[in-house]
């Protein structure tokens, strides 16, 4: 969500967010931090499930401080015609976010190149989104600090290589659908930022699933990074999708981190060996509800001509992503959340059903999945014609 810079007063919103519960919590999953590290020659399932606790351990107690440093500098989300939200909440919960998974992998990983850029182009987009939370920069602004995010990673090898190497400018090709890619989903992630709990837990459970894929895939490096990813966004759901609302909100800097990360993730895998299908649509499956989202949306705002140039659609701000659409429908905002959640889990475990398929098999997976995202078109057009009345 975007947000402006405000001087708050404390009785609208409480400042403490650690409950003796919470702490409880805490210290029981740093309990169990401490036990799987130290076991020895730990499984391959107890080091991932060490490093999805320790991004948890870091990330559950960094919240509160956030928390607290948003109250301090006024660095607030405030309600509007186009928020759900009722109440002034704090930013730079994201902050919290990418510090958990920061240290984790400074803490347990040899960074290879690829991991460097990916690595520096989240530290840019957090950057860039922190100050989009204190000041709102314009969305030109944010979009050329992304591409500037999107350069380093390049730099850096982190490249699809869609287009044959023998195929005229292959490299340029191959460059700019690269940087497309990464821009694309970092914007669309930040987009489902519009209700509690969304944008975090689709980062849950895309970075599940690519642990999953890169288990399959024989990837342990990318299984243990994704499972920081899921330790860190799992930690922030207790205090943004809860009874009563959220306490803290990602801001741009967390949705954006959380969107640039996924989108590495995609481009550093090696989903298939035999099937350039199967490793193309693997990563579009775990991402597919984002980059249905961001599509839909586009291609509607156009054909209603709400929006007709890049600069006009990046600037738009209307209630007509994918869960305002559930919630014109008549369900809650909760409702939609996890209405939301079972879609991408759905799409995610058709993602892994692609290992080993053949071409054949491989196509009748993705024609289920356009079956699902056919549905979601058609339930938004119904909700898009009721919130039009």
């Amino acid at each position: 969500m975007s947000a402006s810079s405000v001087t708050v007063s404390t009785p609208h919103i409480r400042p403490g967010l650690l409950s003796w519960p919470f702490v409880t919590v805490g210290l029981l999953v740093i309990a169990g931090v401490v036990w799987l590290r130290v076991q020895p020659g730990p499984s391959v399932a107890l080091h991932w499930f060490y490093l999805v606790g320790l991004a948890f351990a870091i990330t559950f107690f960094a919240v509160p401080v956030a928390h607290r440093v948003a109250l301090w500098r006024g660095v607030v989300d405030v309600p509007s015609a186009r928020k759900v939200h009722a109440i002034p909440t704090p930013l730079l919960g994201g902050v919290a976010v990418f510090t958990g998974f920061a240290v984790t992998v400074l803490l347990n990983f040899n960074f290879s190149r690829p991991l460097k850029g990916v690595a520096l182009g989240a530290t840019i987009v957090v950057a860039v989104g922190v100050v989009d939370d204190i000041v709102e920069i314009p969305a030109w602004l944010k979009l050329l600090g992304q591409l500037g995010a999107a350069a380093v990673a390049l730099a850096y090898d982190v490249q699809l290589m869609l287009v044959p190497h023998w195929f005229p400018a292959a490299v340029a090709l191959n460059a700019v659908i690269t940087v497309v890619w990464l821009l694309t989903v970092t914007n669309a992630i930040q987009f489902l930022d519009g209700m509690d709990g969304l944008a975090a837990g689709v980062g849950v459970i895309a970075a599940f699933f690519f642990s999953i894929a890169a288990v399959q895939t024989n990837q342990r490096y990318l299984m243990y990074l994704s499972a920081a990813m899921v330790g860190a966004c799992l930690a922030f759901l207790p205090y943004n999708f809860r009874p009563g609302g959220a306490r803290i909100f990602l801001g741009d800097a967390g949705a954006s981190f959380v969107g640039f990360a996924l989108a590495g993730f995609a481009v550093m895998g090696e989903w298939s060996e035999t099937s350039p299908l199967v490793a193309l649509c693997t990563p579009l499956l775990i991402l597919a509800v984002p980059l249905f989202d961001i599509g839909h949306v586009g291609v509607v705002r156009v054909l209603t001509g709400k929006v007709a140039t890049l600069v006009e659609w990046l600037a738009y701000t209307g209630k007509d992503h994918i869960h305002h659409r559930f919630e014109a429908l008549g369900l809650t905002k909760a409702q939609s959340v996890l209405l939301i959640y079972f879609i991408a889990a759905t799409l995610g475990l058709s993602a892994i059903q692609l290992k080993g398929s053949r071409a054949d098999e491989a196509m009748l997976i993705l024609f289920q999945a356009v079956c699902v995202l056919a549905i979601i078109a058609i339930l938004e057009s119904v909700g898009r014609g009721r919130s039009a009345r």
